[in-house]
């Protein structure tokens, strides 16, 4: 007897009003740290970046893979301001040392067989999270960094944001089904449509430069956020897990709200470094 598939639920999986407002509320948060002291961003990332190494670190111990936390976590305090008081060389240089914390950290531990295995997942974690983050890191160092910043942050946004609308409203054609069966092609298609838009006046308005620069950026940003998603999504699946965590009502984990954020910092630096001139620290 042939059975009948169960259509496609196009109901989103979360709550949206508790997503919206925690979601707004983050934003809110993270303005006001930018705008009111420098310092004080560079804080919030370094607390943010250790929930998600935390929570990392929770996933893979159901495959066995045991993260050497603490100096992790000191690492990737000493990554982000290295970034932000000395640098990309600082940054590079600093994201090794962690490394090589990790590796004697993890042998002297001397608890034998998998050493290799939690070594790798260790230099793994801190390329993910705080090595990327650091990227963030660099565009607040410069004069105009905070907008730099706000830029990036509104530019994953209306990534998300345009992807996840038109994907729940005009979805048809799956985009990865075998990774994230609920992304589409159309979604993809409002995310680009969104972030170009947002590139475009945020350009304009935070740095009065070229719009096909604004473009460019919008464009970047999906294909990078896209990725990082992507990416997330290819792991959770090997960890058999839904969410990451649930330190973020209405959005799961804190990973699951830095995926695209993280891949999209080093390609909005850089298209923002080589196109957009900063002026001098005062």
């Amino acid at each position: 007897m042939t059975q009948l598939a169960a259509p496609r639920s196009t109901k989103p999986g979360r709550d949206l009003p508790v997503a919206i407002t925690v979601g707004v509320g983050l934003l809110v948060v993270v303005c006001a740290a930018l705008f009111i002291r420098k310092e004080a961003f560079v804080a919030l990332a370094a607390l943010v970046v250790c929930a998600g190494l935390w929570e990392l670190a929770q996933a893979f111990a159901r495959r066995a893979i045991h993260l050497p936390l603490l100096p992790l976590l000191v690492g990737a305090a000493g990554i982000l301001v290295s970034a932000y008081t000395a640098g990309a060389e600082a940054l590079f240089v600093s994201f090794m040392l962690v490394v090589g914390g990790v590796m004697v950290w993890r042998v002297l531990d001397g608890s034998g067989s998998r050493a290799l295995r939690d070594i790798i997942g260790g230099a793994f974690a801190a390329a993910y999270l705080p090595f990327l983050a650091g990227f963030v890191m660099l565009m607040l160092a410069e004069g105009d960094g905070p907008a730099r910043v706000l830029v990036f942050i509104l530019l994953v946004v209306a990534s998300d944001t345009g992807g996840y609308a038109v994907g729940v409203l005009l979805g048809r054609h799956p985009l990865a089904p075998s990774v994230s069966p609920k992304k589409s092609w159309e979604g993809l298609a409002g995310s680009v449509v969104l972030a170009c838009v947002v590139g475009v006046v945020s350009i304009q308005v935070a740095f009065e430069g070229d719009p096909l620069i604004g473009v460019f950026l919008g464009l970047a940003t999906v294909v990078s956020a896209t990725l990082g998603d992507l990416a997330e999504s290819m792991l959770k699946r090997d960890l058999e897990l839904k969410d990451m965590g649930r330190l973020v009502p209405g959005h799961g984990g804190i990973l699951d709200r830095l995926d695209s954020l993280l891949l999209s910092a080093p390609a909005v630096f850089l298209i923002l470094a080589l196109l957009v001139p900063a002026p001098a620290l005062l």
